[in-house]
């Protein structure tokens, strides 16, 4: 498994907590220095089934300052996973991408569900 996350990031520290208590391998990206591409993004939006708006990270500084609560309504899906690929800032984090699936954001109940 791929956990993508950034280290200052308190609810990234959680996750990856929750996933070495319960002894689960993972591999560790940080999402500011090794931003997922537009392959990676538009493959994992696909396999999580999540809106694309849940892939934001509205509460982020690169979100409020580009105005994107606006701008996005405009904005084809397309579009928007080009947004993404163009900083990691703006990805709603932790990410844990499996070969079966990928969660967005860290609620410990939705992992265990899917980790247990």
């Amino acid at each position: 498994m791929l956990l993508i996350c950034y280290p200052r990031c308190t609810t990234c520290k959680k996750a990856e907590k929750f996933l070495n208590d319960i002894g689960i391998h993972f591999e560790y990206r940080d999402i500011k220095t090794d931003n997922p591409d537009y392959q990676e993004l538009k493959s994992w939006i696909e396999k999580s089934a999540l809106p694309l708006k849940r892939w934001f990270n509205t509460s982020g500084i690169p979100y409020r300052e580009l105005n994107l609560k606006e701008k996005l309504k405009d904005m084809s899906d397309d579009e928007k996973i080009r947004l993404l690929a163009t900083n990691g800032m703006l990805v709603k984090r932790p990410l844990l991408i499996s070969d079966d699936f990928v969660l967005v954001g860290f609620r410990e109940e939705e992992w265990k569900s899917r980790l247990g």
